[in-house]
């Protein structure tokens, strides 16, 4: 079967691979950016927080922190000069006993590690001043957290894709990836589901492929001929669901609040996120799960967040949560393991001309998306951006 030639293809169109194919189109490349889905992000990129982060918990030195607070910037900037609806509502970080206030100092000094200089601390009674429903003993205020309209972001990269000359293809899944190996230039096939009605087939040729896929990279990786088995992470058993639970009614603060956990502390703590229509949320929280699709919010989950939350809003009201929504985390790290970092994997790392792989995307990749598009631009040019390998 003969291909048709193109020049770079982005497989999926959550935020990330609108962002990376923006940042390519821009580049000069030609870019198709190609989602299985009906639309473009609505995936795990319609199933989150819609948080703005500031790169404060995140280990010193990792692509998360780096890439969290470098993209901060640029996302701020960019939804502002866009007009994309976001604002800068800050979070307060509470601790609410001695062991948590000791937690608290620990956080701040990471923070700072991580080029996150604006964090301020706040005694009992400022924070309390910030927000009187609030119960605490200390909190870290961060105010240059924020929360975005994260539909109105990928539409906007979207458009950004478009008039750079790109295109988005629907209803496209890809199937399978074959690297031309021996080609002096880069030349990856791409089998891909016809979007049309005959069932068929079709076969693309790319100089340049990034894997953005989202929750189906690893296994996209697992179907690449040509990528060695020490470069594919091991196949998911288990998915990280995070459940959301809404308020009913006004929101009780201003600010994003997310209690210290104490290490090893069984709990997780239980984060209240505002929206911008102002409704709060809360969550998520992590259960795992057999399937990615298992989406569904059980409402006796919500029995335990009630004891969560009363530790810093001793005001919730019994039956005052109500079942909102879940999304899978795209993990890369398995249940009881540390959390991994983002892996940016290209040619440097893998041997393969041409293709990138992003795995282990999670949060705050809503927050790092410009900054992940112009990192896997360095990535295709030859650039080692992470340092993360995969084992077998």
């Amino acid at each position: 079967m003969s291909a048709e030639q193109v020049d770079t293809v982005v497989i999926g169109a959550g935020v990330v691979g609108l962002a990376v194919a923006r940042a390519l189109a821009l580049a000069g490349r030609e870019v198709m950016v190609l989602e299985a889905e009906h639309t473009f992000g609505t995936m795990t990129s319609a199933r989150n927080s819609e948080v703005i982060h500031a790169g404060i918990y995140y280990p010193a030195g990792s692509l998360k922190s780096r890439l969290c607070v470098q993209g901060r910037q640029m996302l701020y900037a960019y939804c502002g000069e866009r007009g994309i609806a976001h604002r800068r509502c800050g979070k307060l970080i509470v601790a609410c006993n001695d062991a948590q206030v000791r937690e608290l100092r620990a956080i701040e000094a990471r923070a700072v590690a991580n080029g996150v200089t604006d964090l301020r601390w706040l005694p009992r009674a400022e924070a309390q001043a910030l927000e009187p429903q609030l119960s605490c003993q200390a909190a870290l205020l961060s105010p240059s957290t924020g929360i975005v309209d994260s539909h109105g972001l990928m539409l906007s990269l979207l458009g950004d894709v478009e008039n750079a000359g790109g295109v988005l293809a629907v209803n496209s899944k890809v199937n399978w990836l074959a690297a031309q190996a021996g080609s002096a230039l880069a030349a990856i096939k791409i089998g891909v589901s016809d979007p049309g009605q005959s069932g068929d087939e079709l076969v693309l040729q790319a100089r340049q492929v990034v894997n953005a896929a989202g929750l189906g990279a690893i296994a996209l990786a697992h179907r690449t001929q040509g990528l060695a088995p020490e470069h594919r992470p091991p196949m998911p058993t288990h998915w990280a669901k995070g459940n959301y639970f809404t308020l009913g009614g006004r929101a009780p603060f201003a600010h994003l609040i997310y209690p210290v956990v104490e290490r090893d502390s069984p709990s997780l703590g239980v984060h209240l996120t505002l929206d911008l229509g102002g409704q709060a949320k809360f969550g998520p929280d992590v259960q795992w799960v057999d399937s990615p699709h298992d989406l569904e919010v059980d409402a006796a989950r919500g029995n335990a967040f009630y004891a969560e939350v009363r530790r810093y809003w001793p005001e919730l009201r019994d039956g005052a949560l109500q079942p909102g929504y879940a999304g899978i985390r795209p993990k890369i790290s398995a249940p009881g393991e540390p959390a991994a970092d983002f892996v940016i994997q290209g040619p440097r790392e893998h041997g393969v001309p041409g293709l990138v792989n992003l795995f282990g995307i999670e949060s705050p990749g809503l927050t790092s998306c410009l900054a992940l598009g112009a990192a896997t631009v360095e990535a295709l040019n030859g650039d080692s951006v992470a340092m993360q390998a995969c084992e077998p």
